[in-house]
């Protein structure tokens, strides 16, 4: 039986957008409803928390230094160092009053994607953004959910998904110029689960996270079913590779739809979760801007 085992003792509502910081050891997620930025060292096993003022969907690790963060408002800056927090970019056509930003990934040459979903009712009227040195661009709109973005080991395969869709798509993309074109059906999960956030590893699987059902899929490059990570909570909503040779597989999850019997029968609902899956991940790219 694999082992599962929880990592640092911060207990997350939305966990979600786990990265992995080489340099550092360290990997870095955000609370979404509970508006933090939060880091587990591996050398000391400890866990930093940086208190947001406003919901933070998703981060990016800076190359320049600092982090990205998708607030709901706007793109900022963090410098881990002070706390500081800086604005970097506006989103076009981003109306905070009812939209949120969610899940975002540096393409492997360091663009950063990341879509838009209401707060509270559900409604299609999410974008999904690319912010890199031209600014920030919009790809396309009627979302309700944005997840699962990720991208081939040679960059010239994006994937995206609506999660209430139930659908993974994969697009053609182009690494020099960053344009996504010739979308198709990649993967699908059945009811209950939906997909929500997802990594390549080393060997072009793809590993998705899946919402309301207590695992992670792996697929292979072709989109079958390969493996199926059974996990101890119902909400699992990112996964990432870290640790020293990258065979970690980190997994963040979700408790703050639970009700107080549900809790009570997942006790790890909300925390950071970490396996062994004895497949190698693949360095995540910083923001190159």
């Amino acid at each position: 039986m694999t082992e599962i085992r929880r990592v640092g003792t911060s207990t997350d509502m939305l966990g979600e957008g786990p990265v992995w910081s080489i340099a550092e050891q360290a990997l870095y997620w955000v609370d979404i409803p509970g508006k933090a930025v939060r880091r587990w060292r591996q050398a000391s096993d400890e866990v930093t928390s940086w208190a947001m003022p406003e919901m933070v969907g998703s981060l990016a690790l800076r190359e320049k230094g600092g982090i990205l963060l998708a607030l709901r408002p706007e793109f900022s800056l963090l410098d881990p160092e002070t706390g500081k927090i800086t604005p970097f970019a506006q989103a076009p056509n981003h109306d905070s009053t009812v939209l949120r930003f969610n899940d975002g990934k540096c393409d492997r040459q360091g663009r950063f994607w990341v879509g838009t979903m209401t707060v509270g009712e559900r409604k299609p009227l999410g974008r999904l953004y690319r912010l890199d040195g031209g600014g920030c661009s919009e790809f396309m709109g009627g979302i309700d959910i944005p997840n699962s973005l990720c991208w081939s080991p040679d960059g010239r395969t994006m994937y995206f998904s609506d999660s209430p869709r139930r659908v993974i798509w994969a697009f053609d993309y182009d690494p020099d110029t960053g344009e996504a074109r010739n979308r198709r059906d990649f993967a699908s999960v059945e009811a209950p689960m939906v997909s929500d956030g997802a990594t390549v590893d080393a060997e072009g699987f793809l590993w998705s996270a899946n919402f309301h059902g207590w695992r992670v899929t792996r697929f292979t490059p072709d989109g079958r079913v390969d493996r199926v990570l059974e996990l101890p909570a119902s909400n699992i909503t990112s996964c990432a590779f870290g640790g020293p040779d990258l065979t970690t597989l980190f997994i963040t999850c979700a408790g703050h739809t639970l009700t107080p019997e549900q809790r009570a029968a997942q006790p790890l609902a909300g925390a950071l979760l970490a396996v062994e899956v004895g497949v190698k991940g693949l360095p995540e790219p910083g923001f190159a801007f």
